[in-house]
């Protein structure tokens, strides 16, 4: 059973219309083979932000089920929501791994789902609202409900964005994986 299907946001900003960021779909496959992460990638000239949020595939978007809870606290000793970053260089910001784990979600019929980083940088906001009203991650995955903001290293943007799947290359794996389950 795959664990989590996440997406990344990240926006290019296009030079015609530098004010009106542009999206472009693409999928991150984990290494494990297992775990789909999706991405839309938002980047500018010298700025690389991703903004992570479920995938459309994602069981809790195709299943009809209820999210019953959504919890950024990590372990005992680490809670997403304690993390406060500052200045331009990003003071405090949490450093993330591509395994690093952002949230769990648990939904009425007691599955659980970890949604992870997938995208090494530093944590730079996670989505509150999403905590008093789960609603949105269901409702609005793309927009009001994505998960977090991160902001990978200047150094690795470029191998970030190579090592993305295109939207078809991800629809085609989605058919790969329905095909072979039946």
């Amino acid at each position: 059973m795959l664990d989590a299907f996440t997406r990344i946001q990240l926006p290019l900003v296009g030079a015609a219309q530098p004010e009106l960021p542009r999206s472009v779909g693409r999928w991150i496959q984990h290494s494990q083979g297992e775990i789909w992460f999706c991405a839309l990638v938002f980047s500018a000239v010298t700025l690389l932000i991703c903004v992570i949020t479920l995938a459309e595939a994602h069981p809790l978007l195709q299943s009809g089920k209820t999210i019953k809870n959504i919890n950024y606290q990590i372990s005992a000793n680490c809670s997403r929501l304690q993390n406060k970053v500052s200045g331009k260089s990003k003071r405090g910001a949490q450093f993330l791994t591509e395994l690093a784990p952002l949230c769990r979600i648990s939904s009425s019929d007691g599955e659980e789902y970890t949604i992870y980083s997938c995208i090494r940088g530093r944590l730079i906001e996670v989505n509150e609202n999403i905590l008093t009203n789960p609603a949105l991650l269901q409702e609005k995955p793309s927009t009001e409900g994505y998960i977090a903001v991160v902001l990978p290293k200047f150094e690795e943007s470029k191998s970030i964005t190579q090592g993305l799947l295109t939207q078809k290359e991800y629809e085609e794996v989605l058919l790969k994986r329905r095909s072979s389950a039946s």
